[in-house]
């Protein structure tokens, strides 16, 4: 079957923009946090700003590349292409890798333990999530 021909179902259009809002709220964060003012900082409570301090800057790649893949593999489903599948796939790896290394180099766990995993799960499920409707769409032939 000819994608032309197939009927796109609303859930594409309806999750596209849901997922589109969601992930520029996560592009606008990472903007937010890269460009922390000194004030900012220093407002933090104390084991936020620890952990703030600890994190590398190559974790923020893991970040960029979570948040920005994620708005264009929402681009991509709202477009109706398949590369939106291996973009949200990308995504979706960053994203694990920056919460693992989060973890592991900075003092989260010590500071927040297991309690500290509950939006970063979250986070990874809507990731897995995008990623498994997209590709349900492209074998579909929703996705050309």
């Amino acid at each position: 079957m000819e994608a032309g021909s197939t009927k796109v179902p609303a859930s594409v259009w309806v999750v596209g923009v849901l997922a589109l809002l969601w992930n520029l709220v996560g592009v606008a964060a990472f903007g937010m946090q890269l460009a922390m003012p000194a004030e900012a900082l220093e407002a933090m409570p104390a084991d936020r700003r620890a952990i703030y301090e600890a994190a590398p800057g190559w974790l923020y790649i893991f970040y960029g590349v979570a948040t920005i893949g994620g708005v264009i593999g929402s681009l991509g489903l709202l477009l109706r292409r398949r590369w939106a599948v291996p973009v949200y796939l990308v995504a979706l790896v960053a994203l694990v890798l920056q919460v693992l290394a989060s973890y592991a180099v900075t003092p989260a766990w010590s500071l927040g333990g297991a309690a500290s995993l509950g939006f970063p799960v979250l986070l990874v499920a809507i990731a897995i999530a995008l990623w498994l409707f997209a590709r349900r769409m492209s074998a579909r032939h929703i996705l050309r």
